[in-house]
This record gives C-alpha cells, sequence and structure tokens, in this order.
C-alpha cells in the first residue's frame, strides 16, 4: 500500500542525548497507524520528527514523496499536517467554542461533526479550556484537529485521561474516518487497545529503535523486549 509519511534513519538528538537511533518506519496512507513503548521509548520523539518540532541530526523525514526534513511545524500545517501533543494541547484562556472555531479551516469539518463524536463537549462550549478536567481537554485538543480536516493526523497517546467508552469511540472515528476520506493517521500508545486492531501498521520503539514493524494480529505485535 502506498506510505504517506515515512522516517528513513532519523536520529534525534536532546543536547548530549540521544533519542532516536537511526529510526526508519512507516505510515501507510488513507490508514491508522500506531507507534507502542513504553515512556521513554522514543515514540513521542518520533511523532514530533514526523510533525516538525524536533529537526533531526540525521535521516530524512518523508511526506507523499517530499523531503520534509527541513519544513517548521507550521509549514507542515500549511501542507494539511495537525498535531495533538500530550501535553499542553489546548490554550487556557480560551472556551471550548472558541478551541473548535479556531481548529477550523474554510475546507475543513464543521464543529458540529466533532460534537456528533464528542456529545459532552456541547454543554462545555462556554468554558474556558483552563478550568476543565485533564479528560475534557483531551477532548477539546482532539476535537479541535479533527475540525481542521487534516491529511495527516498525529496523536499524543490521545486516549490518555478518557474513560474507556469514550476512548473507544474516538478510535472506531479515527478508523473509519481514515478509511472514507484518505486520512492518514500516526497515534502513540503504551499498549496496543483491542479497539485499534483495525490499524494498519504497529511499529514498537525500545529505547530509541523500532524493535518491531508488522500488523496487529501479527503474533510478535509486542516483542519480549516489551512486555
Amino acid at each position: 500500500m502506498p506510505v504517506e509519511v515515512a522516517l528513513s534513519g532519523v536520529r534525534v538528538r536532546y543536547g548530549p542525548l540521544e533519542a532516536l537511533h537511526g529510526v526508519d518506519l512507516a505510515a501507510p496512507s488513507g490508514r491508522v497507524t500506531v507507534l507502542l513503548g513504553r515512556n521513554g521509548s522514543g515514540r513521542t520523539s518520533a511523532l514530533h520528527a514526523l510533525a516538525g518540532l524536533v529537526r533531526p541530526a540525521a535521516g530524512r523525514v518523508v511526506w507523499r514523496g517530499r523531503d520534509v526534513t527541513a519544513l517548521g511545524v507550521h509549514q507542515r500545517v500549511r501542507l494539511g499536517l495537525a498535531l495533538v501533543p500530550a501535553e499542553r494541547a489546548v490554550f487556557p484562556s480560551l472556551t471550548v467554542a472558541e478551541h473548535l472555531a479556531l481548529g477550523a479551516r474554510p475546507r475543513g469539518g464543521p464543529a458540529r461533526e466533532a460534537l456528533e463524536l464528542f456529545p459532552e463537549l456541547a454543554a462545555l462550549l462556554p468554558r474556558r479550556a483552563g478550568t476543565l478536567s485533564g479528560g475534557q481537554r483531551q477532548l477539546v485538543a482532539v476535537a479541535r484537529a479533527l475540525t481542521a480536516a487534516p491529511r495527516l493526523l498525529l496523536l499524543d497517546e490521545p486516549d490518555r485521561g478518557l474513560a474507556p467508552a469514550t476512548a473507544a469511540r474516538l478510535h472506531a472515528h479515527l478508523l473509519s474516518s481514515a478509511a472514507a476520506t484518505g486520512r492518514t493517521v500516526v497515534l502513540t500508545a503504551q499498549a496496543l487497545p483491542a479497539t485499534l486492531a483495525g490499524a494498519a501498521a504497529v511499529h514498537v520503539l525500545h529505547r530509541g529503535e523500532v524493535s518491531f514493524s508488522g500488523e496487529p494480529g501479527e503474533p510478535r505485535t509486542v516483542p519480549d523486549a516489551e512486555r
């Protein structure tokens, strides 16, 4: 299947520490890809390299066949990228309604689509994000990203703080919307939820390297090194 975005030999360093050691991984177009690993495995660094939040010390980031390694996150956003980081994903002083309006593009999906997915946000529209719980903030951040109708959606532990039923609803939407719209989704998780068994690819990271790449149903989806 065609590749939407990929890391090729990517090394990421933070000062003297190297978080990624020549990582190769690819996300197929119009599907969901999951980056698995424990804290410190390098999965967030891989996601940030895809987004342009960190510049690789070596290697390339290729999006739709184009080398975008030198492009910053704002330039990639203009090309159709949306990122939901694990922390500080909302503006505390803005209301929920303002977040949804901020995310929408002229050609993007309407806010009502996000509210249909997360009806619990309707009662929170006038509230400032800084007054919300962690789970509610996560819903706002994901909903804002969806209203932008991105071509490439990157999510760092999107179900953090969400009730299991809400997380399952989100996973189902990501899978179905990718298939229906051609959107490519890359998300991180510590373990593969059963509700993401329909993902196209799984990459397991361990100590800054890819220790396994394959499909969710393969026997070694979680290698011994990650158990």
